[in-house]
């Protein structure tokens, strides 16, 4: 038996202390860049994990380890990446992007003060919805408007000011559940509202709604099939009919459009989509619908309608905690001035020219490409052109694909080897500086290419790092 060996304790008892550490000409430098108490931090974490597995210091080591945790912890946690997975307004990948105009605004009064609430003209204090109100007005036709955070946050407002305590009808095939299991009749609750379902799954009539209506009837709610459809043996109710049937009874008629679209996405190329224009004109008295969907903004929650019915929403309470701050109002106003210039519009707003992009262009990037990405996979994948459907996607227009072109990485592996090759390319791709997101689909990486647009920046960092 060997006695001369070091001990665990003796090991432990040669680590340096956090002050000694701290001296180090590196780590001193570290601390001027980084904070002395963030990487004193790290420097007693790491010795804490050496002391626990009994492992020397080796100092080159120990400083490339601390610099490792330092700029891992620095890093920003939300990034920008590359959308190649054919879904153009990706829930998970930030809905719609903004454009340079928005940014700019939203820069602008991120540096300092602004007249968020003051009224320059008065002199007194304003109301932060004067930024965006009359140009959702002058867009839509409505005769008031108020903002919240999102578009859950607004049918929430909706129904807690018109309905508390009392009852809604709603189609029972118009009772959607969104992304993150988020349900209408769970809104209903936290609203203090009650559901009234009417009708059935695929089959509604006028006459349910008007047998239903009683005195313990609050509001009458139409919410827009976003995010699927039922087809076959169905039927709806027009909006115009039952606003009529609300207005002789004298309750106010809602319609949830959900994504929300300022244009008539036809002349695009692009499948209809409802407008609050249409709602108006079909007589609803209140209109909500999302701010960075379909119209192309930022995270919001749009009410459009009548005055008197805005002026009750903004009375209440919960405005205040669902309102939106200064750079999400800026950024709105920008967007929303771009569709007064309608015939300019998909050259300025990202997701409209995404989603008109036509699929001989999109072809076109990917051939230039393919070469690139099948130096970059080596012998461990073929890459080859295919066509494919993308989806507008956030619930827009569920059933409505885009026709598109992808690569295709597909392993050389044996059919057993295969899957892990799948996942490490994908892996790679994820981490890179800009981390590229594709779709995995029968047995292959798909590399939509619909929404890329610095195509320079991705060829930069795939030849700077082919996968190993």
């Amino acid at each position: 038996m060997n006695t001369d060996l070091p001990t665990s304790s003796d090991v432990r008892r040669t680590l340096p202390s956090v002050d000694q550490i701290l001296n180090w000409p590196i780590i001193h430098e570290l601390t001027k860049h980084h904070g002395r108490s963030l990487t004193k931090q790290i420097i007693s974490d790491e010795l804490s994990r050496l002391r626990a597995n009994s492992e020397p210091c080796d100092p080159d080591q120990f400083v490339e380890r601390v610099q490792q945790q330092l700029h891992a912890l620095l890093a920003p946690s939300l990034r920008k990446v590359f959308n190649l997975t054919g879904t153009v307004l990706h829930t998970n990948l930030g809905r719609a992007p903004l454009p340079e105009e928005a940014i700019s605004a939203m820069c602008d009064v991120a540096r300092g003060a602004s007249n968020l609430e003051f009224d320059l003209a008065k002199g007194k204090r304003g109301d932060r919805d004067s930024h965006v109100e009359d140009w959702l007005c002058r867009l839509t036709g409505a005769e008031a408007a108020t903002v919240v955070n999102n578009n859950a946050a607004a049918v929430l407002l909706t129904l807690n000011t018109l309905a508390k305590g009392k009852e809604v009808l709603v189609s029972r095939g118009e009772l959607v559940e969104i992304g993150g299991a988020f349900r209408v009749p769970d809104i209903m609750r936290r609203a203090q509202a009650k559901l009234h379902e009417v009708g059935t799954t695929n089959r509604t009539h006028l006459r349910d709604y008007a047998e239903a209506i009683s005195s313990k009837t609050g509001l009458l709610m139409t919410i827009h099939a976003s995010n699927y459809a039922i087809q076959g043996f169905t039927a709806s109710v027009p909006e115009a009919q039952i606003a009529q049937v609300a207005h002789e009874q004298g309750l106010p008629y809602a319609i949830d459009l959900g994504s929300g679209s300022l244009i008539d996405m036809r002349q695009w190329g692009l499948p209809y989509e409802p407008t609050p224009m249409d709602s108006i004109a079909n007589g609803a008295d209140l209109i909500t619908f999302s701010g960075d969907k379909l119209l192309g903004g930022p995270q919001a929650g749009i009410i459009v309608g009548k005055r008197a019915l805005i002026d009750k929403l903004k009375k209440n309470p919960l405005k205040r905690a669902l309102r939106c701050d200064k750079v999400t109002l800026a950024a709105l106003e920008a967007v929303l001035k771009l569709y007064a210039h309608p015939e300019n519009l998909a050259a300025r707003l990202p997701s409209l020219r995404w989603l008109s992009r036509p699929q001989h262009d999109i072809r076109q990037q990917v051939n230039r490409l393919l070469p690139l990405f099948q130096a970059w996979a080596g012998d461990v994948a073929q890459a080859s052109v295919i066509d494919v459907m993308g989806q507008i996607g956030s619930g827009s227009l569920p059933v409505e694909r885009l026709p598109s072109s992808a690569i295709a990485l597909q392993p050389t592996a044996g059919k057993r080897g295969a899957n892990k090759q799948l996942q490490r390319l994908q892996s790679a791709l994820m981490k890179l500086p800009v981390p590229v997101i594709g779709r995995l689909h029968d047995g292959r990486l798909l590399l939509d290419l619909r929404c890329l647009d610095e195509e320079q920046l991705l060829i930069d960092q795939l030849q700077a790092r082919p996968f190993t």
